[in-house]
């Protein structure tokens, strides 16, 4: 991993988005004409997931990391519906608040399913999505799991069975350089998982979270998309990324070698350079697809 030698100040705001409250990282440009983009974190992850890769992003770019509701430093609500399609809302809604345009969306693993909702909602406010270890084709919770979630004491122990897991293999499972896996990292993965109100979103999520989008709605999206992914991804095989950048219409993929799913941490350099030359292109050009 190649770290950038000028640290950054992480100035968080929060915002009230319709009824939820969202805790978001601003990294102001001074050029007025810098695009806009927005980090959208995973599953199980948070703005956190960003920190080695914004440094690369801010001299050229206005960069801004989200915390989802449920995740992070976000509120825990339990009024929001936590599916991708709200998600990909809240994420247009904000912004429309901010008063943005041309943005680009930049999603990993789930978030990249979050900014495909976003894109087929209202293609406007957006310029083109960066897709990095996307998720794909996952399909909806099964009725007896959902059932099973409105037991009492079922977010206690999905709290146990979390907190019982060692947090360094997991971390290991998505990870392809096990160096990195430091008890700096473990400590800042961790922290979400003692936010009070955490293991209750996680179960909202599982009951509202419909299955990811299906082939003929991703045929629908006309944005330029540039997929990213690891060919030693544990968690979303290189195979999703090669069936996306199929069923996507105007994809490129690129694929990084000894690369686990948490390419933002293994290749921070590499992948803000490919994302500078992804958005050096005309926008609204058919993108040729890189073979694999």
């Amino acid at each position: 991993m190649e770290t950038k030698n000028t640290p950054l100040l992480t100035p968080a705001f929060r915002k009230k988005i319709g009824d939820v409250t969202i805790h978001y990282e601003d990294f102001h440009q001074p050029n007025p004409e810098a695009q806009v983009l927005i980090l959208i974190h995973g599953f199980l992850s948070s703005t956190i997931s960003f920190r080695q890769l914004i440094p690369y992003l801010t001299d050229d770019y206005h960069v801004v990391a989200i915390d989802l509701p449920g995740f992070g430093k976000s509120e825990k609500s339990k009024r929001f519906t936590y599916s991708l399609a709200n998600y990909g809302k809240l994420v247009l809604s904000f912004i429309e608040e901010m008063g943005w345009s041309n943005v680009v969306l930049v999603g990993h693993s789930m978030g990249g399913q979050v900014a495909l909702h976003a894109s087929r909602q209202d293609g406007k406010l957006i310029d083109k999505l960066i897709l990095i270890g996307c998720c794909g084709y996952i399909k909806r919770a099964g009725t007896p799991i959902i059932c099973c979630s409105y037991l009492p004491f079922f977010s206690w122990g999905l709290k146990q069975w979390v907190l019982k897991k060692d947090i360094k293999n997991n971390l290991s499972g998505v990870l392809h350089n096990m160096n990195l896996v430091t008890d700096e990292l473990i400590r800042d993965y961790r922290a979400q998982f003692l936010e009070e109100g955490f293991f209750d979103s996680l179960i909202r999520l599982l009951r509202h979270r419909e299955g990811d989008l299906k082939p003929f709605e991703l045929n629908s999206i006309l944005h330029p998309i540039l997929l990213i992914h690891g060919d030693d991804d544990q968690v979303i095989p290189l195979t999703t990324g090669k069936r996306l950048n199929g069923d996507l219409k105007n994809s490129r993929l690129i694929v990084y070698k000894d690369t686990g799913h948490l390419i933002m941490e293994e290749k921070p350099k590499e992948l803000a350079q490919d994302i500078k030359n992804f958005l050096s292109l005309p926008g609204k050009k058919k993108a040729i697809q890189t073979p694999v």
